[in-house]
Parts: structure tokens; sequence; C-alpha cells
């Protein structure tokens, strides 16, 4: 682990009168901030946005939760990651809320409002209790699978959309679907360290979806599940592949690609079908060892 410290103190301990040195190494130590391979890549700008933001914990805390006694002074754990209010100075901490400003475009004041609805949303929805819930595996076992990394680290999560035909029984019980893809979604986090990294790869197999798929059920749980993703688990995505893609799906990808984001585009492939298509667009980023064969790679998968 390696520390930085503002350079003007460090030009003032050099010229300190030696009465002062005491004073100017509490500085110096106060000064330092804890890095890790992630931080060290944050930019001057990243820098001065999250030491604004890191300043407004305890306020934060105690807007999040007001009827909570001692919020303001109280470690919440995130994503495995201990933030305290008081103490906030921790590199993991530092990629977390990272996140949040990223997400904003390095505005403290928009980075905030986002942590507190997020905590807010984290305790209404019950996300502690969603992980300890048991999803029938007959319906959703073969939904969603975490399986091998990038070259760069990044564990890949399959979302395999046409894995269970029965859509009543996926998507009649909206509300059982979200908690499901939610846990999903954490138990995806799990795989991060928030060290070297705190992103994943995420493929959109659509292999045996048709138009008949899209029913109202299912557009209203996609659409929440979207709500929910762009809301609460900001600057998780590495890059996303959509594959298998049925033509219709992709004339609806073009549709609304004017409304994303630059940076949201870049992130995103659709991809056609086959191993051999796949894989001439995965295997420049996944090693074929961690592909399963169906997509080009030489791992037997799932």
């Amino acid at each position: 682990m390696t520390l930085i410290v503002d350079s003007e103190t460090v030009s003032a301990a050099a010229t300190a009168p030696e009465s002062t040195v005491d004073a100017v190494e509490a500085t110096l130590e106060d000064d330092k901030e804890p890095q890790n391979p992630l931080t060290e890549k944050f930019t001057e700008a990243e820098w001065k946005a999250l030491k604004e933001f890191r300043s407004t914990l305890p306020e934060t805390f105690k807007e999040a939760f007001p009827e909570q006694d001692g919020a303001g002074s109280t470690p919440y754990n995130l994503w495995g990651v201990t933030i305290s209010p008081l103490k906030p100075k921790d590199a993991r901490v530092s990629v977390v809320l990272m996140k949040f400003l990223r997400a904003r475009n390095l505005n403290p004041a928009e980075a905030k409002d986002m942590f507190i609805s997020t905590l807010q949303w984290r305790k209404s929805f019950k996300v502690d209790d969603v992980m300890k819930e048991k999803f029938p595996e007959d319906i959703f076992g073969k939904l969603g699978i975490t399986y091998g990394k990038d070259k760069d680290g990044h564990p890949i999560a399959y979302n395999l959309y046409g894995a269970n035909k029965d859509l009543d029984a996926v998507f009649g019980d909206t509300q059982r679907f979200l908690r499901w893809r939610v846990a999903f979604m954490e138990e995806s986090i799990a795989l991060l360290d928030f060290e070297t990294v705190d992103q994943m790869v995420q493929i959109h197999d659509y292999e045996g979806v048709s138009m008949s798929d899209r029913t109202q059920a299912s557009k209203n749980a996609a659409s929440e599940a979207s709500s929910i993703f762009q809301g609460h688990y900001p600057e998780f995505l590495a890059k996303k592949f959509f594959v298998n893609v049925p033509s219709f799906l992709t004339w609806i990808f073009w549709i609304f690609k004017p409304f994303l984001s630059a940076a949201t585009v870049a992130k995103m492939s659709v991809v056609g079908s086959g191993p051999k298509v796949i894989g001439t667009a995965l295997l420049p980023l996944i090693p074929a060892n961690q592909l399963p064969k169906k997509y080009g790679g030489d791992a037997d998968g799932f």
C-alpha cells in the first residue's frame, strides 16, 4: 500500500523551524491518503470531489437514517466495505464513494443525493433479507450465472433470458423476480475486491427469445429492474455484450441508442449468433479458457 500527501504540506515541512516539526508531522499524517491500485488511478479532479463528498458523510448518514440515533457516527457496510462516517479515510471506501461521484459527473451534492437514495432504498427493499431468501431453483436457477473472468480480472455475469420458457413463473410475481435479480447482482458484486477490481462484465444471452416472450409482465419487471440498477448500483459495468440477439431486439437497441450517454454506449456491444461470431467479439477481452465453448471459447462452461 502506498500513500500520498499534499505537496504544499511537504514544502512547509521542509522549511519549518525545528520547534514546529512535530505539528507538521502530525499534519502530514492527517493528509495521507490510503491507496490501492484503483485509487492510484484517480485524477486530481476526482480526489478533490471525493474529499468534499467524504466531508459530508456524518450529515449524509443522518439524512439517510433520520430515525436512527447516532446515524452520523455509526459505520455502515455497503457491498462488503465498511464506511465509517467519522473515519472515512480508507482506500476501499474511496473506491465505493467514487462510484457515486462518477455517476454524477463528480458533483458532490448530486452524488450525496444518490448515495442517500441508495441507502434508503436498501433499507426499504430489505436487501439483507433478500440475500437470505431461497428462490426456486427450477424457476431461477438457470437465468443468472457467474462464470470466469476477463483479462483484467473482471468477473463475468451471464443473464440467460431464454433459459426458462415459463414466463408466468419467472415474471408473474414481479416483486419476487426483482428480489431474485437484486440477489444475483449482489452475489456478483461479492466477487469484487474493491482493491484491484470494482466492475464486472455482463453477457446478456437472448438465445431462444422471441417476440411472444415480451409479455407485459416481463416488460414491467425489466423496467423496474433497470430503474433499480441505474439508481442504486453505479459504475459497476466494465463491458456489456448482447449475444444471440433476435433482429427485433437489435432494432429496439438502435432506436434507444440516441438516448444513452456516450460512455454507456461505449461499454455496450450487440453481437450476432453462434460460437464463431460471438467468440470474435469476446475473445479479445476474455481468455479462451474462461469462456464457454458455446460462446467461442475453450471452457466447458455451464
